[in-house]
């Protein structure tokens, strides 16, 4: 494993773990290689005076072993991470309705409450343009843990 420090268009700094740096130059090209706090798919690799690769023998190098659950994640302490997640799993999941529940939300059709779900890039647009705010999660806060 290859480890890489890497940065986001928005400037978030963050490591990723890789096979090799062909494999992190075929991610990124296909955008796989993701902010874990924006979620945003323009990375680039830094610079960095360390070299880390897994299991070598080699003492120049030092043997990295991917980060254990316990330890910070995106900069994050992970009991920040834990109550970050929390709150996400206490919201209700509306799915593919997320546009029109957030409408009915803001517009008092339907009862105040914490969602998440999906809307399209120009569902967004129009949710932004009505004035209606919301907040895309990262996939760091959404995905299953379990």
């Amino acid at each position: 494993m290859i480890v890489f420090d890497l940065i986001c268009s928005q400037g978030h700094g963050f490591e990723g773990w890789f096979a090799s740096g062909d494999e992190f130059l075929r991610q990124q090209q296909a955008e796989l290689v993701r902010c874990p706090i924006c979620d945003v798919g323009e990375i680039e690799r830094l610079p960095s005076a360390k070299v880390r690769i897994g299991k070598s023998t080699t003492p120049a190098l030092s043997a990295a072993t991917p980060p254990a659950p316990t330890e910070a994640i995106a900069g994050l302490p992970a009991e920040v991470l834990a109550k970050l997640r929390e709150i996400v799993r206490n919201t209700e999941d509306v799915g593919e309705r997320f546009p029109e529940e957030a409408r009915r939300i803001h517009y008092q059709e339907a009862p105040e409450r914490a969602i998440r779900g999906q809307a399209s890039r120009e569902d967004a647009l129009a949710l932004t343009e009505e004035g209606i705010a919301f907040s895309s999660l990262p996939s760091i806060l959404t995905r299953d843990t379990h």
